[in-house]
């Protein structure tokens, strides 16, 4: 199937749960995280849920990594609409977040990380494949932004259901995950 078939398929199969069932996926999802080796980290880089599209809860997973790695820094993206272009923002205490214009939370201001730095990256994604390709939400910033970070940087997906075989129409564009975590086990790419 292509992206835009995927999108309409797994965004309704999300808006079918339950709020039980999310929360149970979710605690599936962290087990599953736990099971990763991380090397050490400074820099992770993750988007908060969108709620109203029953997005995981991404707040367990940097729960659990602040608990092992307490001095690691986290960033959140500020998406630029006009240039396509994402950049992530050091979260502290006084950050102030504002509502982009699809109703996600985004840092206002404040430091840009380089995206050479960053040592981890939980990716958005409704489904994804057998070869670690993902379907987002169709607008191209985290692919943009992955070619940017190094090589070894960890890219992680959470989702709720398991992998699709194939996604039809991938491209040169598309960055693969090295990892997607579902409720039932750990894919690595």
């Amino acid at each position: 199937m292509t992206k835009k078939e995927l999108r309409k398929i797994f965004g309704e199969k999300r808006n079918q749960l339950t709020e039980t069932q999310i929360l149970k996926f979710d605690d599936l999802l962290l087990i599953q995280f736990q099971k990763l080796f991380l090397p050490d980290i400074q820099y992770v880089f993750t988007y908060i849920p969108f709620a109203l599209r029953h997005e995981p809860d991404t707040s367990l997973t940097i729960k659990y990594l602040q608990y092992l790695f307490p001095h690691i820094k986290i960033a959140n993206p500020r998406t630029d609409f006009a240039t396509g272009e994402m950049e992530a923002v050091l979260i502290q205490d006084h950050t102030v977040f504002e509502l982009n214009k699809y109703g996600l939370a985004e840092p206002e201001k404040g430091l840009i990380i380089e995206p050479e730095k960053i040592d981890l990256i939980i990716v958005p994604l409704l489904t994804f494949d057998l070869s670690g390709f993902r379907v987002g939400y169709g607008k191209g910033f985290y692919d943009r932004f992955l070619i940017r970070c190094k090589k070894e940087v960890m890219t992680v997906g959470l989702s709720y259901f398991e992998p699709i075989e194939k996604i039809e129409d991938t491209n040169t564009f598309d960055v693969s995950l090295k990892y997607c975590i579902t409720p039932e086990r750990v894919y690595e790419f």
